[in-house]
């Protein structure tokens, strides 16, 4: 394939707010540069596509999400050295690579994150996908825009994995998995015979319970208002688990915990949800907040209970994950049988992503992952 040529890829186009997810055939250009044309394999369905599809983020319509790709790489553009045509990928966050928060390792707090990542273009202003009357497509969501059959991501967002590993099954790890997992082990860094608690037990939460139980926690508190998945959180190596529905969380937390817990995490973007999670910790505790909320959410806490408990807010991007570092890490954990989050995925054909949609809403499922045809 040279850089001149195009090709039609079959893909999921969001074309107005809150509408279905519509199969369509579209054209794709080749890559250039540092581009790399992916053949996806599987994607994952994330609550981020979900509310820009809503427009709680403001992702210029129509577009093509999906940002949990994994898939094989199909052609390279010429500046490409560190990937070649047949390498197995698992597509994570864009970033620049030159900004003060890029050269400092912080990858994730790019300067031009939220450009690069929901802007609907590349950095130079351009879609690369076009439907059927020749209008442009929004695209190079997270670098990729994934909900598709083919797709255009940079070499640096794109991360080599082992081809020993189910390339169907990593897409996750791109973004949701990370996000949870990293949070645990590279921001909170929970210590071994800590007390550890996640607010919400969707698949960011469950990730950081498996996180923490590698990372040494002896009591790990999930909470979540769905039972069946407060018994996977068991399963998976949460020590105590409580139903938000039924009493008062803050006090059950603390109880549980000795007078409060050492680290948490806010996964669900709820603000009261994240005022739980401040009163739950115990002194110096830190709290975690990953939960995407509508833009321009604000949240209430008591000053002084942070003030004279020194507690700490963070909030954290993609697990502050350097992802070609993580994401491998991530793979090697899970084929050892230490992170098993295949627990949390259920495989649905590209043509029902409706139903993905609609099931991951309901809470029928954790992590929907989208298969292409064999």
């Amino acid at each position: 394939m040279t850089t001149s040529q195009q090709m039609t890829i079959k893909a999921a186009v969001t074309r107005e707010k809150g509408g279905a997810f519509q199969l369509e055939d579209l054209t794709l250009r080749a890559p250039r540069e540092d581009e790399v044309l992916i053949k996806i394999v599987a994607t994952g369905m994330c609550h981020t596509d979900l509310i820009v599809r809503d427009q709680l983020y403001p992702v210029p319509l129509p577009a093509v999400l999906g940002h949990e790709g994994a898939g094989v790489v199909e052609a390279v553009g010429p500046a490409v050295t560190s990937l070649n045509v047949g390498d197995h990928v698992v597509l994570s966050y864009a970033y620049c690579g030159d900004c003060h928060a890029c050269d400092a390792g912080h990858a994730s707090y790019c300067e031009a994150f939220f450009a690069r990542n929901f802007s609907g273009e590349g950095p130079d202003g351009e879609q690369a996908i076009r439907d059927a009357d020749g209008q442009p497509v929004h695209d190079h969501f997270f670098g990729q825009s994934s909900f598709a059959t083919y797709a255009l991501s940079r070499e640096n967002n794109a991360v080599r994995v082992s081809r020993e590993a189910p390339l169907e099954l990593l897409g996750p790890l791109g973004c949701g998995i990370q996000t949870g997992a990293g949070a645990v082990i590279n921001t909170l860094r929970v210590t071994p015979g800590s007390r550890f608690c996640a607010f919400g037990a969707g698949a960011v939460g469950l990730s950081a319970v498996m996180a923490a139980r590698i990372a040494g926690a002896t009591t790990i508190i999930a909470v979540d208002m769905i039972d069946s998945r407060l018994e996977l959180a068991l399963e998976l190596g949460a020590t105590h688990v409580i139903h938000a529905g039924r009493g008062s969380v803050v006090e059950r937390v603390r109880e549980i915990a000795g007078g409060g817990v050492n680290f948490a995490l806010e996964s669900t973007g709820r603000p009261e949800v994240l005022r739980q999670g401040i009163d739950a910790l115990g002194g110096l505790g830190v709290l975690g907040v990953v939960g995407a909320p509508a833009l321009g959410t604000e949240a209430a806490f008591d000053v002084n209970d942070l003030l004279l408990g020194g507690k700490s807010i963070r909030g954290i991007v993609e697990g502050d994950s350097v992802a070609r570092r993580f994401i491998p890490q991530l793979v090697e954990l899970y084929m050892q049988g230490r992170f098993p989050f295949d627990k949390l995925v259920t495989f649905y054909d590209f043509a029902d992503i409706e139903q993905a949609a609609a099931d991951s809403e309901q809470g029928i499922t954790l992590k929907p992952v989208l298969r292409q045809s064999r």
